[in-house]
């Protein structure tokens, strides 16, 4: 777990005193090139340091903007010079350079803690293990056609610091993962959602759920008795925590289980909304996003809305025609009568339980990649039930052997997307459902996520 968390021990001058001081990012990609880019306009001497390559667009804008940079590793005399770090939320907690940045008392923050210094917009904040790209850009589809000026940003879209940067938001809707909040302390989330804890990412978390728990709920860090904290009353570990933990701001629950007001219920087939004497009501049959899991993101999203008082009118049409994300259950066609589907972003072991659940045919399921500690049993119940054959995507697949070689006939190894692709098309027969919901990260086989996700799209056409 991370040292010197307080918030006390990185008490920081104002930024116009923190002008001409050393700042070193660390991690050139979205979010450290709009940190290296936010910092040079305020004034700091900024250098950049990637230990891998640094991608070509993001180079190219370094060099435009004559901002220091090195690739390929680590000059530790100039990072450890610095006054301050901002840090990529994928280096961990254990990377040497972040250990060094520890001992020597170098405060090592995250671009959203950085760029939330320079920006008086208001927050909303959405975190959670499932759930947050769709809720954040279902909330941010409503606030736009609503007329609100809003940014969307954190780990969605253009950084937050570089369109603090550039523009001049009154709203921001910004989704927060578990790595970014760990690096979070003065930032206040005007209204934070929190939308489940399941695991994930437990290799960084010492393999302790309730690690992960405790950084989930440093959304709420800072909030006044002004702000809202909204969150799934279903969802057991958010429960467990929330009766440990003092929040200070106004408590909205959700739930698809009980009525509860204030907050979002089901009444029948009736999504309800009741905060501050705002009223909404819609059938759930009319949302975009359909299946019990987008009822959990449609509630938050509407619950942000009525606090902000926006009219039922938006909101219905909003959430009415609201398309959803890339590589997020997104249907990418159909060959001799077989779907194909791709869920990419599905990178841990519920977000694969949500789309199995959201089937309503035979799948051939695709699966597999950089295992995070996985507990596969969940999936078992639903494997049975629809999965006719598993094939898997990713080096080392004797974890998911081990927990379907009981459940499932045709278990295949398979190592690209093409090759994933092609087994499955010849698995699977008409009527069935390809999905590709690989429960896993990717960085053993690809890129990131979307590179997955557009290998097996690629893949899906040459069929």
């Amino acid at each position: 777990m991370n040292e010197n968390k307080n918030i006390s021990s990185l008490t920081a001058p104002s930024p116009s005193e923190r002008a001409g001081e050393r700042l070193c990012i660390l991690g050139a990609g979205e979010s450290g090139v709009g940190a290296a880019y936010l910092a040079q306009q305020q004034g700091y001497d900024v250098f950049v340091s990637d230990f891998g390559a640094i991608a070509d667009k993001y180079k190219e804008q370094l060099q435009q903007w004559n901002i220091r940079f090195e690739e390929s590793g680590h000059t530790e005399v100039e990072i450890l010079s610095a006054e301050e770090v901002v840090k990529s939320p994928g280096i961990p907690e254990k990377a040497p350079i972040i250990k060094k940045l520890r001992e020597a008392g170098i405060p090592v923050i995250s671009e959203i803690e950085f760029a939330g210094r320079y920006t008086d917009a208001k927050m909303i904040c959405i975190t959670g293990s499932n759930g947050k790209t769709t809720t954040t850009s279902l909330t941010y589809h409503i606030l736009k056609n609503a007329g609100l000026n809003v940014g969307l940003a954190g780990n969605i879209g253009k950084s937050f610091a570089y369109q603090v940067a550039t523009e001049k938001f009154d709203w921001y809707v910004l989704e927060i993962s578990s790595f970014m909040l760990d690096d979070m302390y003065r930032f206040k989330a005007d209204v934070a959602v929190l939308l489940n804890i399941t695991p994930d990412h437990l290799d960084r978390y010492e393999y302790k759920l309730e690690n992960y728990a405790a950084s989930k709920y440093r959304i709420t860090q800072n909030q006044t008795e002004a702000d809202y904290f909204i969150y799934c009353a279903d969802d057991a570990e958010t429960i467990k925590v929330l009766a440990e933990k003092e929040v200070a701001a106004q408590q909205l629950p959700f739930s698809i289980e009980k009525q509860l007001v204030p907050g979002a219920y089901l009444d029948a087939d009736n999504l309800i909304i009741n905060v501050n004497k705002q009223h909404f009501q819609m059938s759930i049959n009319e949302l975009a996003l359909q299946g019990k899991h987008n009822i959990y993101n449609s509630m938050a999203s509407g619950i942000v809305a009525k606090v902000l008082e926006l009219r039922n009118d938006t909101m219905r049409e909003s959430m009415g025609n609201f398309r959803n994300i890339e590589h997020r259950l997104e249907s990418v066609g159909k060959i001799s009568g077989i779907s194909f589907i791709n869920d990419s972003k599905a990178t841990n072991v519920n977000s694969t339980w949500y789309a199995l659940e959201s089937m309503t045919t035979d799948v051939v399921l695709i699966l597999g990649g950089v295992d995070k500690g996985n507990d596969y049993s969940m999936l078992r119940d639903l494997v049975k039930q629809k999965v006719k054959a598993i094939v898997c995507l990713g080096k080392d697949n004797k974890r998911i052997h081990d927990a379907f070689e009981d459940e499932v006939e045709v278990i295949v190894n398979t190592n690209s997307a093409q090759e994933a692709t092609q087994v499955a098309y010849h698995l699977a027969s008409k009527g069935d459902t390809v999905l590709l919901s690989p429960a896993c990260a990717s960085f053993d086989l690809f890129k990131n996520y979307e590179d997955r996700g557009n290998q097996f799209k690629a893949a899906v056409r040459e069929l």
